[in-house]
């Protein structure tokens, strides 16, 4: 830890490697990517002089390498995070009632405030959108029963009264919400349909990330393959458990990881070339039982623009091939 003069709060230090998926990028590119932050909060902490390799300091512009091992002081953390009501452009509603509403959630948004995040959020829009969200949980995580990563695009549901949030959370700890996503994996699947049972937690050295560990919690992802390109497949994926990164980490830890994912391994060449600047992963079906009528109910979403795109550009390199 590291003690910030200027105000005396104490500031995490990290020890960070370089994946080969970021290799050559710029510093500030490839720890935006990593750690989460936005650009100019990296911007920052470089002018500083607080992203350092072999304790010399680094500038905005320098190039990384797979070899490299930084060390990066942390902003301060808020002492909370903060709920700001911030309007999201592209944020659609998918349904809407008295108890729940879901929302089509666009790439670039958080489910909810965090510490170091200062982007916008799923329940931040929500709110300045005019809806009402319940109130229980953390003051900062208003109605959010489940997440989706920041580069995640797709469906989520958000509780609006006390009895919808106790009654969600029960259906996802019970783990009787269907919960399907599509993605891009790099490499052909072999099987092309099964499951992965590998327990997932912090990584051991690198608590940005996660990783599949021996005494981690359980995690059960269980797939099959839609198509293949040449390099990559289409996947559908359907989650058991609802660990943080569990899609991501699983296919990294099969050597399969999602394109455009280059924290966990992906390589940046296929996702430049299918000009994809996330990782490639979409909830496409959500299905609950609503928490006030008791009955079934299941959403479908599309794939956003960036997502279909990479699909046509695949499509139209197969038929060049076959020519």
């Amino acid at each position: 830890m590291k003690l910030d003069d200027s105000d005396n709060v104490e500031r995490e230090v990290r020890f960070v490697s370089i994946p080969e998926g970021l290799h050559q990028e710029r510093v500030d590119a490839a720890l935006s990517r990593l750690l989460g932050l936005s650009r100019s909060t990296i911007v920052t902490l470089i002018e500083n002089g607080e992203v350092t390799r072999k304790r010399k300091p680094l500038g905005k512009s320098d190039r990384v390498s797979t070899d490299d091992y930084l060390e990066i002081t942390m902003p301060a953390a808020p002492v909370a995070p903060r709920l700001v009501a911030t309007p999201i452009d592209n944020l659609r509603v998918v349904y809407d009632d008295s108890d729940v509403i879901v929302i089509d959630k666009p790439a670039g948004v958080a489910a909810h405030p965090s510490p170091g995040w200062t982007g916008p959020t799923v329940i931040g829009g929500v709110i300045a959108a005019g809806y009402q969200v319940s109130t229980s949980g953390a003051a900062e995580r208003q109605g959010v029963v489940h997440r989706l990563d920041v580069g995640t695009t797709g469906l989520m549901v958000i509780a609006k009264n006390e009895n919808s949030y106790s009654n969600l959370k029960q259906q996802f700890r019970d783990r009787t919400v269907t919960k399907v996503y599509h993605a891009l994996a790099q490499g052909h699947m072999d099987p092309t349909e099964g499951t992965i049972d590998a327990p997932i937690d912090r990584h051991p050295r690198e608590d940005y990330r996660f990783a599949v560990v021996a005494d981690g919690k359980p995690s059960i992802t269980h797939y099959k393959a839609l198509e293949f390109f040449p390099a990559v497949s289409l996947l559908e994926i359907e989650l058991e458990t609802g660990r943080t990164h569990q899609i991501r980490v699983h296919f990294s830890a099969l050597r399969h990881p999602l394109v455009g994912d280059m924290t966990y391994g992906a390589d940046h060449t296929i996702a430049e070339r299918l000009e994809i600047s996330r990782p490639w992963l979409h909830a496409r079906e959500l299905k609950f039982i609503h928490p006030g009528s008791g009955s079934e109910v299941a959403f479908f979403s599309e794939y956003p623009q960036d997502l279909t795109r990479s699909l046509e550009i695949l499509a139209k390199g197969q038929q060049l091939d076959s020519q």
